[in-house]
């Protein structure tokens, strides 16, 4: 008995690490509280108070999503039902400049913002019948612990005619994984627009270019805005019962039919033998979003709420995408 509680003992030790924020995760407190007060019941101004901070969290999931969805490196024709395809994959990602004026975007990242991200991926892909193809993308967010999963559906409404260009419809849905404190999710459905050319034997190039409406849904945990408390007593509570509850809060949910970012894509694909090659760009446009600034002033008898809208001009994502794989 005593062996087995050495084991487990070293077991535990080996396998909980210490957890480890990497430069490019995410730190969503840093965008503030958008709570004015500490806790309801309280009259005291949360220190972190950010009156924009519902606009922030809004503003910065629309934009990774759009970094999420970058990709899409295939023609609008299909595999052919008994065809599949394995591609590895690198987008690399121009982000916004750090900043909250001028529509700019802030990402919360743990260390400051770089210009640019490196997604490199894995995808999948399986022919099926009546012009159908099934695919999976995993791509890791580099230098971070979070990773952007992605499963489609792709239809060619037309495809293989002489005369006539290759049209198809894809359906796909992106979710992060490893991000802490919210959840993430983009889906989208795509046309697109290719022609295949022979060059001879075995070789083909085929240009295709397309649109891409991506709905975004985001939605946070209820977040600890002072990361410096110390836990009480339980034995000994404090006097006032909302004193748990200061500095606490969540962001306003981000729903997907009210968020659409517009990708527009173009790329060409080389298939030599088995040996796929591809390049591709896309810009995201993200629009404008409404944001609501609300304040609180003390009066001498109450609190005096205001608020105030205006539109928010999001920046455009521009990402440059290659593939190297195999077709068989």
């Amino acid at each position: 008995m005593r062996t087995f509680s050495r084991w487990m003992a070293l077991a535990v030790l080996v396998g909980g690490p210490a957890a480890y924020a990497d430069r490019n995760d995410f730190v969503i407190t840093n965008l503030g509280n958008p709570n004015p007060v500490r806790a309801a019941g309280s009259t005291e101004f949360s220190a972190n108070f950010n009156p924009e901070a519902n606009g922030d969290f809004r503003a910065f999931t629309r934009t990774f999503a759009a970094v999420m969805t970058s990709a899409n490196l295939m023609p609008p024709e299909t595999l052919g039902h008994a065809g599949f395809a394995v591609n590895a994959e690198l987008s690399v990602i121009g982000l916004p400049s750090p900043g909250r004026e001028d529509g700019q975007v802030t990402l919360p990242t743990e260390r400051t913002q770089t210009d640019s991200l490196l997604l490199p991926s894995v995808h999948v892909r399986k022919g099926l019948p009546f012009s159908l193809e099934l695919g999976a993308r995993v791509g890791w967010i580099d230098r971070s612990s979070m990773f952007a999963t992605t499963g489609e559906l792709k239809w060619a409404v037309n495809e293989g005619f002489t005369w006539l260009p290759d049209i198809g419809v894809r359906a796909h849905v992106t979710r992060l994984l490893g991000n802490k404190d919210f959840d993430l999710t983009a889906a989208g459905l795509d046309v697109g627009v290719g022609k295949q050319f022979p060059l001879g034997g075995m070789v083909t190039l085929t240009p295709y270019g397309g649109i891409d409406l991506v709905g975004v849904a985001a939605n946070s945990d209820t977040l600890d805005f002072d990361q410096s408390r110390l836990l009480t007593d339980p034995s000994n509570p404090p006097p006032n019962p909302y004193t748990y509850l200061d500095n606490t809060g969540i962001y306003e949910p981000v729903k997907l039919g009210e968020n659409i970012n517009t990708r527009f894509y173009g790329g060409v694909r080389f298939i030599g033998g088995a040996l796929q090659l591809g390049a591709e760009i896309s810009l995201s446009s993200q629009g404008t979003i409404p944001v609501t600034r609300t304040t609180r002033t003390q009066g001498e008898t109450e609190v005096i709420v205001t608020t105030e809208t205006r539109d928010r001009a999001l920046p455009a994502v521009f990402a440059f995408n290659t593939t190297l794989g195999l077709d068989f």
